[in-house]
């Protein structure tokens, strides 16, 4: 029998500094977007920390079909000197307001992601693994 819900832990939020975004028109699999990300902090109830400068970004492929695929990658630093590396990709698909577009952020897609991380320090990978 399928669940109902996923049983999830609010971890933290993060807000992130974004560069403009790099252009590709005319790929194999769609215009592709790669916006860099030069910063950013996170905060939540047992971590905190900063986005390693220019550590990763986020690639986003805009398909024939409306569809946008997403690769997003960061390396996070705690406050206490744990490095997590954060990941997630994923699709977001068509909605009611019409196909995904970088070029109209009205537009609201249903996302579907696969969030990921890791981390070679114990602590910071014991509380990942409590959320997962």
């Amino acid at each position: 029998m399928a669940e109902s819900s996923l049983p999830v832990e609010f971890l933290f939020s993060i807000d992130v500094d974004t560069s403009a975004p790099t252009m590709i028109s005319g790929a194999p699999q769609g215009n592709r977007y790669i916006v860099s990300v030069p910063g950013g902090t996170f905060e939540g109830p047992k971590m905190k920390g900063t986005v390693v400068p220019n550590s990763g970004g986020d690639w986003l492929t805009l398909r024939a079909d409306g569809s946008a695929k997403l690769d997003v990658r960061l390396t996070l630093q705690t406050d206490d000197g744990a490095h997590i590396l954060m990941s997630y990709n994923g699709i977001l698909v068509n909605g009611a307001s019409g196909p995904a577009s970088a070029a109209r952020p009205s537009s609201k897609p249903a996302p579907r992601s696969t969030p990921g991380s890791t981390s070679s320090r114990r602590s910071a990978s014991a509380l990942l693994a409590q959320t997962a």
